[in-house]
């Protein structure tokens, strides 16, 4: 099945850069250009991934921030922010609204596309296209449906991101386990961990907010202080 991805705001034409690379590997590229936003809602729903510049034309990033936080209550999309900024606030602020990938502009295409690969490979997992793993995980009122690809809490439903629900599904299966940063980027994200440390924090926050009843005293998803994280 081809892949499609959608590059909307290219500032630092990095479609230019990935399409030679994208087509040896069966995946299409769309560009949409600042100021379509309507025509990126509209094929959102036929596409396997997003990348997004950050950097709105004559805005700030924080017009890119609020483009996530819109584009994550309508869809699990994996979102890949591509920027030439270098503050690590920024980047912290991109995964806290829901991107799952931040690369700066100056990286290797070749590195950009494995991350791009990686994030289509969990999110058509999650949906199904490649088949269902038979498996259910429970820890008390946790539940990770790996048929349905979903998570309930004490029967309710709670939605996840593809990186929150691979990285949950990753401790839950391994209950009991402590795994460091770099061990959970690494399973994850199947790359070679390279200052992840605030990645895999954000995102642990986030699985936290959805499942525990109280995300700063957590039940289900506990930090082992200076070793890393598990369930159970």
């Amino acid at each position: 099945m081809r892949k499609n991805i959608l590059v909307y705001n290219d500032c630092s034409n990095i479609a230019e850069k990935l399409i030679p690379f994208c087509a040896g590997e069966g995946i299409s590229v769309r560009k949409i250009v600042i100021g379509k936003e309507m025509e990126l809602f509209t094929y959102l729903s036929e596409a396997h991934l997003l990348l997004l510049d950050i950097f709105m034309d004559g805005k700030n990033w924080l017009a890119g921030i609020k483009l996530i936080n819109r584009i994550r209550a309508e869809s699990k999309i994996p979102i890949i922010i591509v920027s030439d900024q270098k503050a690590e606030t920024v980047k912290i602020m991109t995964l806290d609204a829901g991107a799952d990938d931040f690369v700066s502009t100056e990286m290797n295409p070749l590195e950009i596309m494995a991350r791009i690969k990686s994030q289509i490979r969990r999110y058509t997992q999650m949906t199904g296209v490649n088949g269902n793993i038979d498996r259910i995980y429970r820890v008390d009122g946790l539940e990770v449906d790996d048929i349905h690809r979903r998570v309930t809490v004490n029967n309710r439903e709670v939605h996840l991101t593809s990186t929150e629900y691979k990285i949950l599904r990753f401790l839950i299966n391994e209950k009991g386990k402590v795994y460091s940063n770099d061990e959970i980027y690494e399973a994850v994200w199947r790359m070679k961990p390279i200052g992840v440390d605030n990645t895999i924090a954000v995102h642990i926050r986030h699985i936290r907010e959805k499942i525990e009843e109280n995300p700063k005293n957590p039940y289900y998803l506990k930090a082992a202080w200076g070793k890393g994280y598990l369930v159970g």
